[in-house]
């Protein structure tokens, strides 16, 4: 059955579990994800936001108010076939982490940026056992290749929906401490999303508020935001 059906058909949605895991049933007809696949999810807590979603559903289905679903499609249908290509991909920012990446100039941005970063790169020194190191300017310089092995490690490591929910955390914020952060809830997830935004709010503050760049940021909190959410059901 395609998720993407253009009218409602089905009375009852219910979670089923069996030996692999939940799943999400329409009037006993089980769920599939959009390349056909079992839409079987790892707990009881996401099986049932699903279910939740769907049967949120009035006339049609619109995918834009089903992000659970959406995100556990990706898990099965995208992150399932590649997971070492996704946690390559995602184990990269480690070595252009934009905490690392420092202003010269203001003086009040470089304090602020220190401020906010530091003590980020230091939990992930002590909590990751990975000592990323601050450089001034945009040009690219190597990180330890210890410390980004034992950070690639630990993406190697998520369950495929992890990795789904962590490849938002991390590209959306830019830097790949600041994904575990969030996902290891060093700091509370809204504070993680601020710290991911320290140069676009300096600007604000000097040149004003652009509009359509605060529309555009505040979809991607929404997204980092649900990624978070996504991360925990897993």
């Amino acid at each position: 059955m395609g998720e993407w059906a253009q009218k409602r058909f089905w009375s009852e949605v219910t979670v089923e579990e069996d030996a692999a895991g939940f799943t999400i049933a329409l009037d006993g007809r089980k769920v599939k994800t959009p390349a056909k696949a079992a839409l079987l999810v790892p707990t009881r807590a996401m099986a049932e936001r699903i279910a939740s979603e769907w049967d949120a559903q009035v006339e049609g289905v619109n995918p834009a108010t089903m992000p659970t679903t959406r995100s556990a499609n990706a898990a099965i249908d995208k992150v399932a076939i590649q997971h070492g290509e996704v946690a390559d991909m995602l184990s990269e920012y480690g070595d252009s982490d934009l905490l690392c990446y420092r202003a010269d100039t203001p003086m009040e941005l470089v304090a602020r940026q220190a401020e906010a970063w530091d003590p980020a790169l230091d939990w992930a020194a002590e909590a990751l056992g990975a000592r990323l190191v601050p450089r001034t300017g945009v040009l690219h310089a190597p990180q330890d290749p210890d410390a980004l092995a034992r950070l690639r490690e630990r993406v190697h490591a998520l369950t495929n929906f992890q990795l789904a929910a962590f490849h938002d955390l991390v590209s959306m914020s830019g830097s790949l401490v600041l994904g575990f952060a969030a996902a290891l809830d060093w700091r509370p997830i809204e504070q993680v999303w601020t710290l991911s935004r320290v140069d676009e709010n300096w600007q604000e503050e000097q040149w004003g508020v652009d509009e359509e760049a605060a529309e555009t940021a505040a979809v991607k909190q929404a997204e980092f935001l649900h990624a978070k959410r996504f991360f925990d059901l897993s």
